[in-house]
């Protein structure tokens, strides 16, 4: 009797220790590092644009195959590719899904929240409805600063790439080295136009993608003058070299322009903020002294009209600071 329940203990101890190590397994290969950078190889060749048709096919089904239904359903929406594409422009690691579920929590969490203040229920869910833009904005903020790293590493990538090709390596070799020795997000980038070129892809139609996932004027500008000079001939190092000088000079003049309209911006920010400020502080000193602009028909129109004229105002601040060269 002894032995049979010794002989269960360890039995069952074992088949605890398989299923844990069966759970870990499957959660690695869902949801571990090598799994992650696999998925995100796959969006970011998906994402390209410029694939053949059954090299995509295949990939829409690799990403798709194991989704939950609700993924496959949001999938199937038009625009949503696009959306995905910006994901992979931030450098985020969210997925579509994953966007969507976070933009429908945040209003009746903000609706909870202002319900617990002097709000009027009108207001707090119109507040509550455009906080549902907050995620999306915090894309477009991630993206915005992901774009701009990778125009200021651009002109290092074309000295890089020309002293690589005058020291005898060939244009798909220096897109390697690039993709070893930079940091990111560049060095990502150039990686993924590199696996692509090993695994078959031409190089117009990496570079093609590398253009499409990176939407930088400068950097498809290196792009149509790499092709352009595949086809016509020339020496690529000193067309590389007039690029990045180009850029750089670019650079020194919006720098200069930043610089003399940071006035105007702050001038912006200013006056764009000080009507909220100063209600908010009018609302904690004296609640019912601002009552009347969202009780009185008149004040609702009175709110209507300043709301348009500050948003007026602002766009042709920005109209005016904002300088393109």
């Amino acid at each position: 009797m002894d032995s049979i329940f010794y002989t269960f203990v360890i039995l069952l101890f074992v088949a605890v220790v398989l299923a844990i190590e069966g759970g870990y397994q499957w959660w690695n290969a869902r949801h571990g590092s090598a799994a992650k950078r696999i998925e995100s190889r796959f969006r970011a060749m998906s994402a390209g644009g410029q694939v053949q048709k059954e090299r995509l096919s295949i990939l829409k089904e690799r990403m798709l195959n194991d989704s939950r239904p609700f993924d496959r359903l949001l999938m199937r929406l038009p625009r949503v590719r696009s959306i995905d594409r910006l994901l992979q422009q931030s450098g985020m690691s969210w997925s579509v899904p994953k966007l969507v579920g976070i933009c429908a929590i945040f209003p009746p969490v903000v609706m909870i929240v202002l319900s617990l203040t002097a709000l009027p229920i009108a207001i707090a869910a119109l507040i509550a409805l455009a906080s549902a833009g907050l995620p999306l904005l915090h894309v477009l903020r991630c993206r915005q600063r992901r774009m701009r790293k990778l125009e200021r590493q651009l002109p290092d990538v074309c000295d890089m790439i020309a002293r690589a090709l005058r020291s005898g390596h060939a244009f798909t070799s220096a897109i390697g080295m690039v993709s070893d020795q930079f940091s990111e997000p560049m060095g990502s980038e150039f990686r993924i136009t590199f696996d692509e070129i090993n695994y078959g892809v031409s190089l117009h139609d990496a570079l093609m993608n590398l253009a499409t996932r990176v939407p930088v004027q400068d950097l498809r500008y290196f792009v149509i003058a790499v092709l352009i000079q595949r086809e016509t001939g020339g020496n690529l190092a000193e067309l590389l070299d007039s690029i990045s000088t180009l850029i750089r000079e670019r650079f020194k003049l919006f720098d200069k322009i930043r610089v003399l309209s940071a006035e105007g911006r702050m001038s912006a920010w200013v006056l764009g903020l000080l009507p909220f400020g100063t209600a908010g502080m009018m609302m904690l000193a004296n609640r019912e002294f601002l009552s009347v602009l969202w009780e009185d028909p008149a004040g609702l129109k009175v709110v209507g009209g300043m709301l348009v004229l500050m948003l007026f105002g602002l766009v042709w601040m920005r109209s005016i600071i904002r300088i393109r060269a």
